[in-house]
């Protein structure tokens, strides 16, 4: 059962983070919803949503949603990634991926396979 979703978007990804979410507000209203700092500010303007950050991505956010996922607060994650930049942290964002292949944590990295997420019957499951 889906209890939290986390979001997460490089830079350049954050318009595109912010219109998927715009479109999918009512679903994702009826979730917890957590991300890294700069995503919430940018959806949450943009949704009205209130999205709890947990920090900045740069600076360890990454590794805090990965924590998360690790202690099951963390359901499915939706991470539009900026494969085109280099980014410093690029450690923290393969960590934040192997955990959650680990702990079979499903993580969508573009609208595409947000999307598909969203259609799918996991999502109805909510109580």
């Amino acid at each position: 059962m889906i209890k939290t979703i986390a979001l997460v978007a490089h830079d350049k990804q954050k318009v595109n983070m912010a219109e998927w979410a715009n479109k999918n507000r009512a679903i994702l209203g009826k979730y917890n919803l957590v991300g890294t700092e700069g995503t919430c500010e940018t959806v949450n303007s943009v949704t009205g949503l209130n999205i709890d950050p947990l920090g900045h991505g740069p600076d360890g956010g990454d590794i805090v949603i990965a924590n998360e996922v690790l202690q099951g607060n963390i359901d499915l994650i939706i991470f539009m990634i900026d494969v085109r930049t280099p980014h410093g942290h690029e450690h923290d964002i393969q960590t934040l991926l192997r955990i959650c292949v680990l702990k079979n944590v499903p993580i969508a990295l573009n609208k595409r396979s947000a999307e598909l997420m969203f259609s799918s019957e996991m999502m109805k499951e909510k109580d």
